[in-house]
């Protein structure tokens, strides 16, 4: 029943959209429900090439249990309202080997709507060619910056082939007392002026591909990035990759609020979509 319908919500939002960095290596996209950020994601997604992507791999933040590595699934088949993805086991078979990652229960699994969100969108996107591509789920822990590193290092050789994609999934600054984050600069005006611009700080910290700055800058400003990690994890793999001498660079195309805070009472959740592209 919900397959017609999110069907015709998802293809509005892209079709309101320019796919000016195509083809993306990788996108970083929110994860909240798609009435907040539906239109914000459109902007990654649309990014996608179809034609040449065969493996998504999907990093999604841990909202709900403790993880200080990362973790595979343990299904076959993730089913989405549009059409089933399946779950690449040769490339899971390649992670597992190399001792670094867990499983996830099937409750953390179905618990976790970090990667979940991402499902319709990537089958949206990817629906030409909806049999010939594989997804690799993965769920990251509150990593340490070397672990960081170390996925990074294991993943860039994935993110080094066109064929793969690397969906990103985070939201930006969550502010509020229910967050229990209220940074302000007054300087910026409204509150919702300084959580933008705080956010754009870290937008443009990203931008120049170095995790080494944008780990300085959450130390800083403790902004309540969620996908914070699996951010890392991306910037240390295309550091990894710019080290062997290939060119990349990331845009963001869109930001978002899901509301405007005005006074101390307010919360609100920031959104943005980037995409990565290989020169």
């Amino acid at each position: 029943m919900w397959g017609p319908q999110l069907n015709a919500q998802l293809e509005g939002w892209l079709s309101q959209v320019q796919s000016t960095k195509r083809p993306a290596r990788a996108i970083i996209a929110p994860h909240a429900g798609y009435t907040y950020c539906g239109s914000c994601a459109a902007h990654a997604y649309k990014q996608v090439d179809p034609n040449i992507t065969r493996k998504i791999f999907i990093l999604g933040p841990s909202h709900h249990v403790p993880l200080s590595r990362c973790a595979l699934s343990s299904v076959d088949i993730y089913r989405t309202p549009l059409y089933d993805l399946r779950i690449d086991q040769k490339i899971y078979g390649e992670l597992w080997k190399t001792g670094m990652f867990e499983r996830m229960s099937l409750q953390t699994d179905e618990d976790e709507h970090s990667i979940e969100m991402h499902l319709p969108y990537t089958a949206k996107a990817m629906e030409s060619h909806k049999d010939e591509f594989t997804i690799i789920p993965v769920l990251v822990g509150a990593l340490s910056e070397s672990k960081e590193q170390e996925f990074g290092k294991l993943f860039s050789k994935y993110l080094a082939d066109p064929s793969n994609l690397f969906v990103v999934s985070s939201d930006f600054c969550h502010w509020g007392q229910r967050f229990r984050y209220s940074y302000y600069d007054e300087s910026q005006g409204e509150i919702y002026r300084s959580i933008e611009h705080l956010d754009k700080m870290g937008m443009s910290i990203i931008e120049q591909l170095d995790p080494v700055s944008f780990s300085n800058y959450l130390k800083k400003y403790h902004n309540t990035i969620c996908g914070r990690h699996p951010i890392g994890v991306l910037l240390n793999a295309i550091n990894e990759l710019q080290k062997n001498g290939m060119n990349m660079s990331f845009s963001f195309l869109n930001y978002a609020q899901s509301s405007q805070c005005r006074n101390w009472q307010d919360s609100s959740v920031s959104y943005a979509a980037g995409a990565l592209m290989v020169h």
